[in-house]
């Protein structure tokens, strides 16, 4: 892998039992971009996510972030990395507090006045209980949680699901801020092509088993003449909702 290259997904595949979910995926992640991940329901980009987390093995291929295999090294890999799930997984029954604490005590690089600074700017009160936080506290919550260790290499999987505008734009906005404060690498799953847009360099659309598009993202809108939505709905060519 080059300097300049974050991410690399190579030939990978995924099955379970007989089914091909994915495969001979490849693309690279700059260094410093944003990449969306998008595809329909089924697509595989769930598969693709805990192979970026070092959850699941493919049956073919490897992923590589910074130079590692994930597979082969996973604690180190995501000693550096962060993670932001569709909704927030912490227990509901803790405090804000009980869970920072928690985290503290697993990352050896956590920034303890970083998370507080965040906190406090997205509002969230570190003695609040996690049951009493609106979904966009949890979401932004979540994104403390991912950045409190200052990853260089940032998963956000479909983050903004069930927000309402008012709380993905709230989210996308302290997200490209933090972006840009970090340079961080970022994998992104979304079905909020609108707010993808806005922060994405490039976009990869998966189809059937494979990877059908991975382009420049404002290259691929000037070649086609299309919105990003308009590629998107051509590419995948079936009816169904987003994941």
């Amino acid at each position: 892998m080059s300097d300049d290259v974050m991410v690399r997904v190579d030939n990978v595949s995924v099955r379970y039992d007989k089914q091909v979910v994915l495969e001979a995926v490849s693309f690279d992640v700059a260094r410093g971009s944003v990449y969306a991940l998008l595809g329909r329901n089924g697509a595989g980009k769930s598969s693709l996510i805990r192979c970026l987390l070092g959850i699941q093995k493919p049956a073919v291929g490897q992923v590589m972030v910074n130079g590692q295999n994930v597979w082969a090294n996973r604690a180190r890999v995501l000693a550096n990395t962060g993670y932001v799930p569709e909704t927030c997984d912490a227990p509901a029954g803790l405090r804000v507090h009980d869970i920072l604490q928690f985290y503290r005590a697993v990352y050896p690089r956590w920034n303890s006045t970083a998370a507080a600074d965040r906190l406090k700017r997205f509002g969230i009160p570190e003695r609040a209980g996690v049951s009493t936080l609106s979904k966009g506290q949890k979401a932004l919550f979540t994104l403390a949680l991912a950045l409190g260790n200052e990853p260089e290499f940032l998963v956000l999987d479909d983050p903004t699901l069930g927000l309402d505008v008012v709380a993905r734009n709230e989210f996308f906005s302290d997200f490209i801020g933090e972006l840009a404060d970090r340079g961080t690498t970022v994998v992104l799953t979304t079905h909020d092509l609108a707010g993808v847009e806005g922060i994405a360099d490039r976009v990869g659309i998966l189809q059937g088993t494979s990877l059908a598009i991975d382009e420049d993202l404002e290259r691929l809108k000037l070649d086609r003449g299309q919105s990003l939505e308009q590629v998107f709905l051509e590419t995948t060519r079936r009816g169904g909702r987003l994941s």
